[in-house]
């Protein structure tokens, strides 16, 4: 996630360069067949197709941008739930004898939340989730489809076999087990969003009726600006390309990208108040890089 206060146009530029320069060339060609060979340049609506595609893609932009968002209250409602169950297990499992299993669901839930952010980004898991597993813990989830999802499952067994051994009751164990519902809601909401795109009309009229205003833009400009219409048709057209691009950088808000949402940050918060929670020393929070947050 972009955290810079000032706008990186040099980003904004950077991808949207090429379809950029193919515009540049199309004026070029436009007002030098103007001068040369000499033609009459038709009386185009550009005021009213212009904003009719502005119309259409701030729609696009909106679409996106409500998916980027909800993605991002998702993960805080998983930041939420992992403290509270982080707080349910110090609270609830006061006996000494039951301090490794303390421990373990802790380390369990730390693991959980950056195996679902490998998922989320199509990645392997990584070290973050191997390295707060024992060998015993890790192979029944690794053996899984969704991974995070049996790992989630795991800790549910463990607070029944805390039951079963008398260190939580059933009310307790009826709390928890409210909160791990809480996590896994928001788990399938986020698999949700990553497993459904946007419509196929969301994604493929946007793109079209822009490119079309773009190739239309210098033939209606030409007689008014003369050899100043490459110049002034291309930023017009930066302007409609760089909406364009806002919308495709939004719509994965797990996309693994400088504008996706800052998972690895949010599951360094995770599992720093998870440890500090059961006395445990804390690695530092994520910072950001070059006005990225990851």
């Amino acid at each position: 996630m972009i955290v810079d206060a000032t706008p990186r146009l040099r980003q904004i530029v950077s991808e949207v360069w090429r379809p950029l320069a193919i515009l540049f060339v199309w004026d070029v060609i436009v007002t030098v067949t103007y001068y040369f060979l000499p033609f009459k340049a038709p009386s185009l609506p550009l005021t009213l197709f212009g904003s009719a595609l502005a119309l259409f893609l701030g729609f696009r932009d909106n679409s996106a941008y409500e998916r980027w968002w909800e993605g991002r209250v998702l993960w805080g409602a998983m930041i939420n739930a992992s403290r509270s169950l982080a707080r349910a297990t110090r609270n609830f499992l006061p006996d000494p004898d039951a301090h490794d299993l303390k421990r373990s669901i802790v380390l369990r839930q730390i693991a959980y939340v950056n195996a679902l952010r490998c998922q989320l980004r199509r990645q392997p898991v990584d070290e973050q989730v191997l390295s707060r597993l024992s060998r015993g813990e890790a192979e029944p989830a690794l053996a899984r489809t969704n991974i995070a999802n049996g790992l989630l499952d795991g800790t549910g067994r463990r607070f029944d076999d805390a039951m079963r051994k008398g260190w939580i009751d059933t009310i307790q164990q009826a709390h928890i087990e409210s909160v791990l519902v809480d996590i896994a809601n928001a788990q399938g909401g986020m698999e949700r969003i990553k497993n459904t795109p946007l419509p196929n009309q969301y994604r493929f009229f946007p793109t079209f009726f822009t490119h079309i205003f773009c190739v239309l833009l210098p033939i209606g400009l030409v007689e008014t600006l003369g050899f100043a219409t490459p110049l002034g048709s291309t930023v017009a057209g930066l302007m409609f390309l760089s909406v364009l691009q806002i919308g495709d950088d939004l719509v994965d808000p797990f996309a693994d990208t400088v504008h996706d949402v800052p998972l690895t940050a949010m599951c360094r918060t995770i599992e720093i108040d998870l440890l500090q929670a059961i006395g445990d020393a804390a690695p530092e929070s994520i910072k950001p890089v070059h006005g990225v947050l990851w």
